[in-house]
Order: structure tokens, then C-alpha cells, then sequence
């Protein structure tokens, strides 16, 4: 197979075996050392086949479009194009590379730690010397005293040669991945201290908050318990409860709200919709380079409105670009093309394509040629009714398709670019293209009636007061800068709400963030606000708070706004919460316990190991917002234990996220970043559950989780109360900060 990337500019000789690793068993640790560059298979957003980028196409021609293949990565880095020998070796390299991601989905923790030992026998024989040991315990992030080590090492090794082979190894790792906490809880509900009869389990679930039943019980007992007489015998033993508590199904966030749960037949207007800003940017928006990759991502975590900034390109095919910046060219019809393909693996549910458009009239036919050709009947071309609607269509009526957000011509003397953000007073206006200059003034050319026919209930129209807009069709949508709506949810918050109860409100970024940084979306989501614009290509806090908010109804990008926001005449005020339309705390009070596998941090040192703190931090109206702190555990980032209990009282839950940050303490710098994890208040389940725990990329850093226990109870009166500190140690140790 030849490789041409952008990013390595050589061509590369690699087996293809890995592509045949769909028909024979083959160890994932054995098909990843085939590959002859080091990629991990859990960095692949997905595989595309055939030539994707023109600049490709260009160099091997039309006949060799089907022996290619696209490795696209998350995160920023670039993709990996393929030039394979064959049609049919590059579609084994497809059916290889997804094979090996649905193997790693499905591995379970043990099966993840085995891959550890693989790594530390440096000469691959199958055994382990007490130094490869100390290599191991380095990879995993625990360090253990030089004793202790040695003697757990000489207690596995059965045959006294100094070595650990393979069975002893699986003994070594199975005393290290003891989990005391655990052992604890499965005692305290056990009748006879050996097992859990179904009655006892029971009794565990009740206390959980969950399914109680007898039937539950037993189905639990079926999937994990591995002993065959306990399984026969309707028991739970110490090895089967552990691995229900380290299963996806005792995870924190309820499985009910993975699916579609929600009421989608409600108006566009009553919902929150996962939107992003620059979608065509890998990087910031100065220098950063264009592409269909940054689409590719966005699509396949839920996102439902994409922008597209169009600009003249040459030989009259107009290009996606940062206009009047360094940023790189990408061709319209290519990122059309892009959308087509994965407008609706993630979610079935409408996508909005957000036109910010500066061409001339010539190239704005060619642009609305190329979306009803491409397209096709996914493109939205009329309404769903012959009359006019007093509301918009809902995301069940809406389904499959997708649906041009732009200026619309509504007769022939009304001439208007369709820039985005020429929507907002507060944007300056860009130079279009195609315009000139008479008399001092700007002539701004008129949208073309070929593109103008393409919108039909996303209707861009400049903001011009919340009396006015009352009075307009419920199809048009005013897009604000981020400054903009601040200023409106401080001057005219429940006005703001009201407005967003039967109109669409788009928010972006200012444009003095040239490095593409975010804003906090959790101020505009409390306004009701629902198409709030991020960089996708920008990781950090407020893009965990984006993923949090969309982790519910199925990650499908649409998420059905609280009903005290939905209403007309609503007194919602984002910003006084003391009372009135979504008043009811709630008391939280969630117990840090423990960590496992928590990672190093991507930057760090190999031999160094990692003192991890955990934050829990509450994202929602202002006086719900909060933050607290464990104390730091020194040189454990293996199995690290806090017991830090921390009380929040939550006044509005309907619109809260909870995020679980942990970093490593560093004295001398800026503490590291390890993972976090950030979900809905109201999916949040109680008992004692698992944390899993994400990238600063959103990627998934399994095994790595935090163990903790959740209360939830009604909260009538008084402030948020203080934190309870954990007898077994100082309360100065746990500390609450409030933004």
C-alpha cells in the first residue's frame, strides 16, 4: 500500500494484513504491530473509501478512486490518505480498521489492562523479570514502595525462576486491580459475607434508586456472574458484583436518556441544538487550515448545525475559507459532498447548514445547483404545509432532512448579502464578494433567486427589538454575537426567553477570538437560546459543557428545552432564580471514593507518576454555579483514594450539567489536565456508581474512571450548605471555590 499525506509528504510500504484481520482471530496487540506506522486504533474517527480530497483525485486519476481509503483522526490531527494496490485491499483495510474498533468498544477492563504487560516485555518472551515489572507499574500509573513490589512480585512467582509467565503475570495484575472500596460495599449487603443472594442483591438495587425486581436481580446475576454454580444457583459472588459495578450498566449517567426519550414533535423553537461555528477549521481562525475533516467530526458527534462561510473561488466554483485571513481553501462542493455522506449517520433528526455567504450572484447559483444536486431529497425545498404556520415544524416532521439557513429574497427590489453576521448590530460588516463602492457608499450585490429559493424556515433577518420580532413570522432567526446576547440576557432576560420560545436565536463567538477559543454556552442555554455556535475544533471546558448537554436523548443533537422556558408568557429570568418557573433545588451530595487507570498527562515525563485531584463542579443558572475540590493523592494515579463528600443545593436542575474534572497537582506549575466527565443534572443516577472519564478531545480514556456514591433529596429552604467533610480526614483538605 503506498501512503500520500499531507502531513508526512513521503510515500510509505505497510502490510495489509491488517485488513485481513476481520477473518481470522488475530490478538489486537498482534495486528497493531503489523502496521508498519504507530497509529492507535482508538484516535480513528472513522474510514473512508474511496478518493476524497480533489488534490488526491488530481494525482491518481478517476481510475484509482476506488483503491483509496481516508483515515480520518479525532482531534486536530490531520487525515491519512491511502493508495492501496487493489479495490479489494482497500476495503479489507476498512473492514481490518473497524473491526479493531468495535473489538476495543467491546474489551473490558481486564481485557484493557492485558495490554499493559505486552508493552513492558521489552523482549517480547512471554515472561517478566522484576525490572519489566517495574517497567509495568510505571506504564499504569501506580508506585508502589520497592518492598511491597517485590514481595507481591515473589509471591506470583510460583516456579522460582525469577520470572512471571503468563499465568502468574494474570495473577500479578489481578492483586493489583483488587478494589478494597468494593469488597467493602459487597460485604456490608451480603447475609452470610460469601455471597449475595438474590434477596440481597435486591435489596443493593432498591438502595441504588433503580429496578429492584426479582427479575432484575436475577438478569444481573446471568450476565456477570462467571461461577457456574452461584449462576445456577441464583447467587452473586464477590468476582461477579465487581464486575456489575464495572460494567457500563452501574455507570452514573442513566442508560434510559442514551436513547431518544424525548417528546421530538414539540416546535424547532423548544429545543437546544448542538451547533458549530467555523465548522470547516482544524485549527484557529487567522492561520488555520480548511477542510472536510472538521465536518466529518462534528456530524458524527450529534452536531446539527454546521457553517459554511463562502467565498468566490476560481473558475467559478466558489470556496469555504476564513475570508481575508491566511486560512487554507477548501471547495465547496466538496464539503457538499462530505455533508451528503454523514448528514445523518450520528442522528436521523434535521441539519441546518448555516450559509454565511460572500459571493457574487453567479457563483450563489452554482452553490444552490450543487445542494439540490447533491443533496437531493435530503435538501428541504418548501414547506410541509401550504399555509404558513404560526410555529416551526418540529424534529419529527423535520426528520432526514436538511435544511439552507440564510438571507431570503422576499421580492425583487429587496437586495441583502446573506451574511451571517451582518444579522447582528454588533458584528462589523465584511466585504462581500462581487461588491463595489459608488458615491462613498457600499453596494452590496443582491442574493441570487436560485439560493434565496433553497430557505424556507431558517430565515436570516437582522435583529431589530423583542417587540418586533413578536410580530414577525415565527421562521425568521436573528443570529448574535456573543457580546450581543450577554447583554440581552442581562438588560432583558425573560424577554429573551419568550423571544426563544417560538423564534430561533444562532450565537457566535466574537470575532476577536482569532485563536478560536469558546465562550461559556451555559449562559445562553439558561436564555433559551437555542443554536449556540461553538469551535468544535477547540477543546476545553466549554466544549465538555457542549458534549454534557447533548450526552442525553440519544446523543441525537437535539435536546428539548425545560417547559418553563417553552411558553409564550413566561417569566423565566436567567439571571434571578430565587423563585418562580423552574424554582425546585434539589440537595446533591455526591462522595469522591476512589479512581482507577487514570492516565498520565500527554505532555509528562514517562517515568513520572501522577498526584491526581478531583473537581465537581456545577454548570447552570448563577446561583447554581459552584465548584469543589478533593485533596491531592500523592504519586497514585492507579487506584487513588479521596472519601471527600461535598454538598451542593441545586435551585434550578432543569437546566444543570455536572462536570468531573481530575488533574495532576503540580507544585512548581499549572496543574495537568487528566480527564473529565460532564452530564445532565436530571440523568444523573444515584447509588454508588462509576464516573468514565473523557480526553480533552472527547475521546474515551476507558478504564480510566472515578468511583463515587450520589444522593439526591428535595431541598426547600436556605442556601447551598457547606461541605461535610469525611471523618478519615482534615477537612482543610476539601476545598469549595466559587467562580
Amino acid at each position: 500500500m503506498l501512503c500520500q499525506s499531507c502531513e508526512l509528504h513521503t510515500v510509505l510500504h505497510v502490510t495489509s494484513k491488517v485488513g485481513r484481520a476481520s477473518k481470522k482471530e488475530t490478538s489486537l496487540t498482534e495486528v497493531l504491530i503489523l502496521l508498519c506506522f504507530s497509529v492507535s486504533v482508538m484516535e480513528v474517527e472513522c474510514v473512508r473509501q474511496g478518493c476524497q480530497l480533489e488534490a488526491l483525485r488530481n494525482k491518481t486519476g478517476s481510475e484509482l478512486t476506488n483503491r483509496c481509503l481516508t483515515v480520518v483522526f479525532k482531534g486536530p490531527r490531520k487525515t491519512l490518505d491511502l493508495l492501496c494496490q487493489s479495490e479489494e485491499e482497500a476495503q479489507q483495510w476498512a473492514r481490518g480498521i473497524q473491526t479493531l474498533q468495535d473489538r476495543v468498544d467491546n474489551m473490558t477492563n481486564k481485557e484493557k489492562l492485558d495490554q499493559y504487560p505486552f508493552h513492558a516485555d521489552e523482549n517480547h518472551d512471554d515472561k517478566m523479570s522484576y525490572e519489566e515489572v517495574q517497567r509495568l507499574l510505571c506504564m499504569i500509573n501506580v508506585d508502589l514502595s520497592d518492598q511491597y513490589a517485590r514481595n507481591l512480585f515473589q509471591k506470583c512467582d510460583r516456579s522460582a525462576d525469577g520470572r512471571l509467565d503468563h499465568d502468574e503475570i494474570e495473577v500479578f495484575c489481578k492483586e493489583l486491580l483488587r478494589r478494597p472500596e468494593l469488597d467493602s460495599i459487597f460485604l456490608q449487603h451480603s447475609a452470610n459475607g460469601c455471597v449475595l443472594s438474590t434477596v440481597d442483591l435486591r435489596d443493593f438495587l432498591k438502595e441504588q434508586g433503580e429496578d429492584f425486581s426479582v427479575t432484575h436481580a436475577q438478569s444481573l446475576i446471568l450476565t456477570y456472574e462467571l461461577n457456574e454454580w452461584a449462576k445456577k444457583n441464583q447467587l452473586m459472588t464477590p468476582n461477579g458484583f465487581t464486575r456489575y459495578m464495572l460494567s457500563k450498566q452501574n455507570c452514573v449517567f442513566d442508560p434510559d436518556h442514551a436513547r431518544v426519550y424525548q417528546d421530538m414533535t414539540r416546535p424547532l423553537a423548544h429545543y437546544f441544538i448542538s451547533s458549530s461555528h467555523n465548522t470547516y477549521l482544524t485549527k484557529d481562525q487567522w492561520m488555520g487550515e480548511s477542510g472536510t475533516d472538521p465536518y466529518i467530526r462534528a456530524l458524527s458527534h450529534g452536531c446539527r448545525c454546521v457553517e459554511l462561510d463562502c467565498w468566490n473561488g476560481d473558475a467559478g466554483e466558489p470556496v469555504i475559507y476564513h475570508g481575508h485571513t491566511l486560512t487554507s481553501k477548501v471547495p465547496f462542493v466538496e464539503v457538499i459532498k462530505t455533508i451528503n455522506e454523514y448528514a445523518f449517520k450520528a442522528s436521523p433528526y434535521p441539519l441546518i447548514l448555516s450559509l454565511e455567504n460572500h459571493c457574487s450572484l453567479e457563483q450563489q447559483a452554482v452553490m444552490a445547483q450543487h445542494l439540490r444536486s447533491i443533496l437531493g431529497d435530503k435538501l428541504l425545498l418548501r414547506p410541509l404545509c401550504s399555509e404558513e404556520s404560526k410555529y416551526l415544524p418540529s424534529p419529527e416532521d423535520l426528520k432526514g432532512k436538511i435544511l439552507v439557513k440564510g438571507k431570503k429574497e422576499e421580492s425583487e427590489e429587496c437586495s441583502s448579502s446573506s451574511s451571517d453576521h451582518n444579522s447582528s448590530d454588533d458584528e462589523p460588516n465584511v466585504a462581500e464578494g462581487g461588491s463595489k463602492k459608488k458615491n462613498g457608499k457600499k453596494v452590496v450585490s443582491k442574493l441570487s433567486p436560485e439560493l434565496s429559493e433553497l430557505v424556507v424556515y431558517t430565515r436570516s433577518v437582522p435583529f431589530q427589538g423583542f417587540e418586533q420580532a413578536a410580530k414577525s413570522s415565527p421562521f425568521n432567526m436573528s443570529s448574535f454575537s456573543e457580546t450581543k446576547a450577554l447583554k440581552l440576557v442581562r438588560d432583558s432576560g425573560v424577554l429573551f426567553v419568550r423571544h426563544n420560545s417560538h423564534q430561533l436565536s444562532r450565537i457566535y463567538p466574537s470575532g476577536q477570538r482569532l485563536r478560536s477559543s469558546n465562550y461559556n454556552p451555559q449562559q445562553m442555554w439558561n436564555a433559551g437560546c437555542q443554536i449556540v455556535a461553538l469551535n468544535f475544533q477547540t477543546p476545553g471546558e466549554q466544549m465538555d459543557l457542549n458534549q454534557g448537554r447533548f450526552l442525553q436523548n440519544g446523543l441525537c443533537g437535539y435536546v428539548l428545552k425545560p417547559l418553563f422556558m417553552c411558553h409564550p408568557d413566561t417569566t423565566f429570568n436567567p439571571e434571578n432564580t430565587g423563585g418562580g418557573p423552574g424554582h425546585r433545588p434539589v440537595l446533591l451530595n455526591i462522595r469522591i471514593i476512589s479512581a482507577q487507570q487514570l492516565p498520565k498527562p500527554e505532555c509528562d515525563k514517562p517515568s513520572s507518576i501522577v498526584d491526581p485531584r478531583v473537581w465537581v463542579e456545577i454548570h447552570g443558572v448563577p446561583i447554581d454555579n459552584n465548584k469543589k475540590n478533593t485533596h491531592y493523592i500523592e504519586n497514585n494515579g492507579f487506584n487513588p483514594r479521596w472519601n471527600c463528600t461535598f454538598n451542593f443545593t441545586v435551585h434550578v436542575p432543569d437546566l444543570a450539567l455536572v462536570r468531573f474534572m481530575v488533574e495532576d497537582h503540580d507544585f512548581t506549575s499549572s496543574n495537568d489536565f487528566l480527564g473529565q466527565y460532564t452530564l445532565p443534572f436530571t440523568s444523573m443516577r444515584s447509588g454508588y456508581r462509576h464516573v468514565p472519564l473523557f480526553k480533552m478531545d472527547g475521546s474515551c480514556l476507558s478504564p480510566s474512571a472515578l468511583f463515587i456514591h450520589v444522593k439526591l433529596s428535595p431541598c426547600y429552604s436556605g442556601p447551598s450548605k457547606s461541605m461535610a467533610p469525611s471523618p478519615r480526614r482534615s477537612p482543610a483538605k476539601c476545598q469549595t471555590k466559587r467562580p
